[in-house]
């Protein structure tokens, strides 16, 4: 089966809890990782703040995330591992692609992220329609930009 684009790595993980103050005692405080901003979206119930572990492009974020209401969907503190952000070289291409292939995805389309990349989610239950999904795990697709895509070609092609 040929693939129009590439799965590079990690971009990030994110963490839902009811107290993103609990959160960050321990991925803070006691991890050492670095806050290197927030973000918060009434329409998608998030308080978050956004670290950081790694550098350059190899740096994975490490959202801490806390609903506004805790009453509202989405519900962000429900599975505290809220999702898995994967770095793709061609987002449109991935996102037509899988498509076609019967993933199904979230609503909200390409969009862009509280990181600043352009996003979409692969939805964490499949239906008729699309069978294929994330078996319980949203899975968020994150544009890579230029200076990540050619880090990790630099890499795959370093000898072992």
């Amino acid at each position: 089966m040929s693939r129009p684009f590439k799965v590079l790595g990690i971009q990030q993980i994110a963490i839902g809890g009811t107290d993103k103050q609990r959160l960050g005692k321990l991925w803070v405080d006691m991890l050492g990782l670095e806050v290197t901003g927030t973000f918060r979206s009434e329409r998608e119930n998030v308080d978050e703040d956004i670290c950081a572990i790694g550098s350059g492009p190899f740096r994975v974020e490490v959202d801490l995330m806390q609903p506004i209401d805790i009453d509202k969907k989405p519900a962000v503190h429900a599975t505290p591992l809220n999702h898995v952000g994967l770095w793709i070289d061609d987002l449109p291409k991935a996102v037509e692609w899988l498509t076609g292939q019967g993933v199904r995805f979230a609503p909200g389309g390409i969009r862009p992220g509280a990181a600043g990349f352009d996003i979409c989610f692969l939805h964490p239950k499949a239906s008729e329609e699309f069978p294929i999904a994330g078996e319980g795990v949203l899975i968020e697709l994150v544009q890579a930009p230029p200076e990540v895509v050619t880090a990790f070609a630099a890499l795959a092609a370093r000898p072992a």
